[in-house]
């Protein structure tokens, strides 16, 4: 009997710069052990690609990203160790995915049209960028069911602040749009017919700009935002020197071109 093809895991095309990462398994795009694999290869492929200036990852539907797979989770319960060694792997697995997309070398943008909820809104806070629809709800669910959503809340705390990820993981409730954008975790809130055109009109123009002093740029940035003033100033001024010796840019700030075509 033929089997029917399984949905990949993760899609991606590149064009014009842009590579896009696309979620599967539809709807709810669960974080599996090989989802995260998968995911974790298409960040360390697109940092290797040179033709990859930016990225854009996306979960289609209206579900952005569900956090991880409960069904994987309680299939190991069964386990000899009552799953413990499989949870280790797995929250290991997804901290060092989390960090690699949150150090990646290139910029990375969440295209979020839905819900982005426990490790779902963990993979949306870890970009660099977050777009979202007017429809899009955030949630950290993890005390409703007598927990804690302690990982994702590492990546959300970065990107709201302290009182906003605690009111978010105590009450466990979904919130809005608007919510995201007043708080930080969004960039830009937009209609859902008008976000995907948006994303990539944005994507495609950053993707035009020169890619040395840009990685260099973001690394100085998450670097410096954890140093005292004088230290993040010193480091800054390292990176700038750096980038006016290059004597290509030099020019182009000279003729006041604005980017390089790819």
């Amino acid at each position: 009997m033929n089997q029917m093809p399984q949905e990949p895991l993760v899609t991606s095309t590149v064009a014009q710069g842009v590579r896009r990462i696309t979620l599967g398994r539809m709807p709810a795009h669960p974080l599996s052990s090989a989802m995260i694999a998968a995911l974790r290869g298409e960040l360390d492929a697109a940092a290797d690609d040179t033709y990859t200036r930016v990225l854009v990852i996306e979960g289609p539907g209206h579900i952005f990203c569900a956090g991880h797979d409960l069904k994987e989770i309680a299939h190991h319960r069964a386990d000899d160790d009552n799953g413990h060694a499989f949870l280790t792997d797995l929250f290991g697995a997804c901290a060092q995915m989390m960090l690699r997309l949150a150090t990646h070398p290139k910029p990375t943008i969440a295209m979020v049209d839905g819900i982005a909820t426990a490790a779902g809104l963990q993979l949306a806070a870890s970009c660099d960028m977050v777009f979202v629809s007017d429809r899009a709800t955030f949630c950290l669910p993890g005390v409703r069911n007598g927990g804690f959503c302690t990982t994702p809340a590492v990546a959300v705390s970065r990107a709201v602040g302290y009182k906003q990820v605690m009111e978010l993981a105590l009450s466990a409730e979904p919130m809005d749009a608007g919510w995201a954008l007043r708080t930080g975790l969004a960039n830009r809130v937009l209609p859902p017919e008008s976000l995907e055109s948006a994303v990539f009109e944005f994507a495609q123009t950053l993707a035009t700009r020169n890619p040395g002093p840009v990685r260099d740029g973001k690394a100085a940035l998450k670097a410096h935002l954890d140093l005292p003033l004088d230290q993040a100033y010193e480091l800054a001024t390292e990176v700038m020197i750096g980038h006016f010796m290059d004597e290509g840019r030099l020019a182009a700030e000279i003729e006041g071109r604005t980017g390089i075509k790819i």
